[in-house]
């Protein structure tokens, strides 16, 4: 693992882009004020180390962004939504064990079955 890689920061700006990536995308939506998106942000810190190369994983602080979550109608943070060329693929909301988003990250990764 890589020391120091952090979550991408994503914007109202940026978020296309950052969700049209090759590799499946984890965004978290947080808030500073929010309990449990302090609990759950350094796991998907460590996920942003651990998936280097093979996931992006990225945070949005829904105070300043507000565009992107209305747009996805988010009411609770934290709210994490995987993406995989560019579609919503799974959501989870709330604080959740660190290996129930590697299952979902690793979900996305799998090739899809038609």
């Amino acid at each position: 693992m890589a020391a120091g890689t952090h979550a991408v920061e994503a914007t109202d700006a940026n978020f296309n882009d950052l969700i049209n990536s090759d590799k499946p995308v984890l965004v978290d939506f947080w808030a500073e004020w929010c309990g449990p998106c302090k609990m759950i942000g350094p796991v998907v810190e460590q996920l942003a180390g651990e998936y280097e190369g093979k996931a992006v994983v990225a945070k949005m602080d829904v105070d300043q962004n507000s565009q992107v979550p209305a747009k996805f109608g988010i009411r609770s943070i934290p709210t994490l939504m995987i993406f995989k060329n560019g579609q919503l693929v799974d959501k989870v909301i709330g604080a959740v064990p660190k290996n129930v988003l590697e299952q979902k990250l690793q979900g996305a990764m799998e090739p899809a079955t038609i």
